[in-house]
């Protein structure tokens, strides 16, 4: 469109930031619509050519931006997460790759006619599955934990293992023409384990340095930016591809380390590599040639990619996973997705471009090959996943867990009662300190911000249904509420009343539903907190209807959430009028006072009118939960009600 390299690098950067948007609004695979947004810019109406007006440059930028985002995946690979199921994981990454391997080389051969040099080569390639496209894919299905890290772990890990075999390949089919000797073949794996020997010893001595104060808070993400970098030109410089390698080994390495300043650096990693995501896509499929979206619809590769999508990748899981506890359901699921990515189109680009200087006339195929791939499989397994998913029951979506962000005294305790219903609870907070309640009643917590994108490769969010934002920073709670929209709905999106006072009509954040009946602010509800308030849960029966339960309860208690009869939670708000029937229960703030005044006319009654002691009441209010207690007509056991603001 315009003769500029400064206009196509902005255009691209706006174009992939504009389609993530397009995704996340709409819940589509973001590699799908970065791909067709790219196409639509390139090779259909030829905008622009990233390739041709970065000339030299675009093969580093691409390859400098798949070293950062590999880095970053690797960076989350915790060990502690496969924890009873590192056997499939480590049957998949090694005997399920050596399978694909043999199998996706045959039907190179065999379908899509490639002489055995290239297929053998091109094979060893497309193992690879890659975070930058199974990441999105599982957070938009909400799988369950074991098959999502399966998953998550295999794209990482793989990922450079898949260019590093078809280098492997390369090396060997010189020694097998005798261009090479045999040395040089070992000079391969020696440079291969060097690499890995790189990266484990750089993040150790940058891990340290982080830990000891070295390097000043403001230098830290810069530096390690730039230590990455270094890592994989070096290693790179020494065999090709296996940068790719040392990145991925230092990333993990330093994911294992327990760094407690690690978490200082992630935002500008993590909107690094969403920049870079989204920027590299556009560019790969902006710059093809028309010819080969052409070449794309050739019968033979059309085979070829469903003979990788039907055969090849489910054939490699279920093999490699015999004698494991995977379950059937599982190995359908985890068969069938296997997106590739950018390190299978930029990889083959530069095999494509080594292969014709070396006299391989068919390696002409490869770009064409490698694109049709990586687009059936992302759009296959984009908008498939999620189904598949469903019918195979391997979702978290009818799950009625609560993910509460902001830790306080009362947060703890509505996320323990929560609890005692058999739902899934989770407190999140950026404040170590602000989960201590939680921390000593056993509940879930983690530290950090929801609004993360790291927070995918730390917590499974996919057995929360509902989001409660109780912060005390109003802002911050829209905009946990305005970003989870896409992926739970405002229907299951609540916050705490606005505390902005006179300010409150300027505020123009759509966030969630006003929390609780009359809505309430976090502030209040933490003063009530201090003041003995208690959550209680009343059990409405045929005898005691919610109508004469609304009629006689204390009129400044807070309604917070019906358990109903099956178990799931409904939450009240302000605006939505919610009805209840015998076999539900309304859990509410109350005050002491009143609580205790309904025990004492209960008491009475059992005893024939005779007066209870209010020293007795105290009794029963400061006994260990544990203990047996009366019980209330139309109320829990007290054994879930206790004095002094404790639940």
């Amino acid at each position: 469109m315009f003769d500029s390299l400064l206009f196509d690098l902005m255009f691209v950067i706006l174009i992939g930031m504009l389609s993530q948007w397009v995704a996340w609004k709409y819940r589509m695979p973001a590699i799908v619509v970065m791909a067709v947004a790219g196409l639509i810019v390139g090779p259909i109406f030829g905008w622009i050519n990233p390739q041709q007006s970065m000339g030299d440059l675009f093969g580093p930028i691409i390859t400098f931006a798949v070293a950062i985002i590999l880095f970053e995946g690797s960076l989350n690979l915790d060990v502690r997460e496969i924890r009873g199921f590192s056997k499939p994981v480590g049957r998949i990454v090694t005997i399920g790759a050596f399978i694909a391997w043999i199998a996706g080389s045959l039907a190179a051969h065999y379908l899509a006619g490639l002489s055995w040099e290239v297929a053998f080569i091109i094979g060893g390639l497309f193992i690879v599955t890659g975070p930058t496209v199974i990441l999105p894919l599982l957070r938009q299905a909400k799988l369950k934990p074991r098959v999502a890290a399966i998953l998550k772990w295999e794209g990482i890990v793989v990922d450079p293992f898949g260019a590093l075999l078809a280098v492997f390949a390369f090396e060997f089919i010189k020694f097998i023409n005798s261009e090479v000797t045999f040395n040089a073949l070992m000079l391969f794996f020696a440079a291969s384990a060097f690499a890995v020997f790189l990266g484990w010893i750089v993040a150790l001595v940058i891990g340290n340095a982080f830990e000891r104060g070295s390097i000043p808070e403001y230098l830290k993400a810069p530096i390690l930016f730039v230590v990455v970098l270094f890592t994989f030109v070096f290693s790179d410089e020494i065999m090709h591809e296996t940068g790719l390698l040392a990145v991925t080994a230092m990333g993990m390495k330093m994911a294992n380390m327990r760094l407690t300043t690690l978490n200082d650096v992630r935002h500008f990693k993590e909107n690094i590599s969403v920049l870079l995501i989204s920027g590299i896509f556009v560019m790969l499929t902006a710059s093809l040639n028309p010819k080969v979206l052409i070449e794309v619809f050739n019968p033979s590769i059309l085979i070829y990619v469903a003979a990788m999508i039907f055969i090849v990748r489910p054939l490699s899981i279920w093999l490699s996973t015999i004698g494991t506890d995977l379950t059937t359901r599982e190995k359908l699921l985890i068969g069938w997705i296997a997106p590739r990515g950018i390190v299978a189109l930029t990889v083959s680009g530069y095999f494509a471009t080594i292969l014709l200087e070396n006299g391989y006339e068919d390696a002409e195929l490869l770009t064409a090959l490698t694109f049709a791939l990586v687009l059936s499989t992302v759009v296959l397994h984009g908008f498939s996943i999620g189904f598949v998913a469903k019918k195979l029951n391997l979702t978290t979506t009818d799950e009625s867990g609560v993910a509460i962000v902001g830790g306080s005294r009362f947060a703890a305790k509505l996320a323990q009662s929560i609890k005692d219903t058999g739902n899934e609870v989770l407190l999140i907070d950026q404040s170590w300190a602000a989960l201590a309640d939680a921390r000593k009643s056993g509940i879930n917590s983690y530290v950090g911000d929801i609004l993360s994108e790291q927070i995918e490769y730390h917590i499974d969010l996919t057995p929360y249904r509902y989001m409660l934002a109780m912060t005390k920073t109003d802002v911050y709670n829209a905009h946990v509420c305005a970003d989870f929209a896409p992926d739970l709905g405002r229907d299951h999106l609540f916050q705490t009343a606005f505390q902005v006072s006179k300010d409150e009509e300027f505020f123009t954040i759509t966030g969630g539903q006003a929390l609780f009946s009359p809505a309430i602010s976090i502030y209040d509800l933490e003063e009530r907190m201090h003041t003995g308030h208690v959550i209680r849960k009343t059990l409405l029966t045929k005898q005691y209807s919610y109508t004469q339960y609304l009629r006689e309860r204390d009129d400044k208690a807070i309604l917070l959430y019906i358990l109903r009869a099956d178990g799931s939670i409904e939450f009240f708000t302000p605006k939505v009028e919610l009805q209840a029937s015998a076999g539900d229960a309304i859990v509410a703030l109350t005050s002491p006072a009143k609580t205790i005044e309904r025990v004492k006319e209960r008491l009475e009654g059992e005893n024939g009118d005779r007066e209870v002691p209010y020293e007795k009441l105290e009794e029963l209010f400061t006994e260990e939960p544990t203990q047996s207690k009366p019980e209330i007509p139309g109320a829990a056991p007290i054994s879930t009600i206790q004095s002094k603001g404790a639940l």
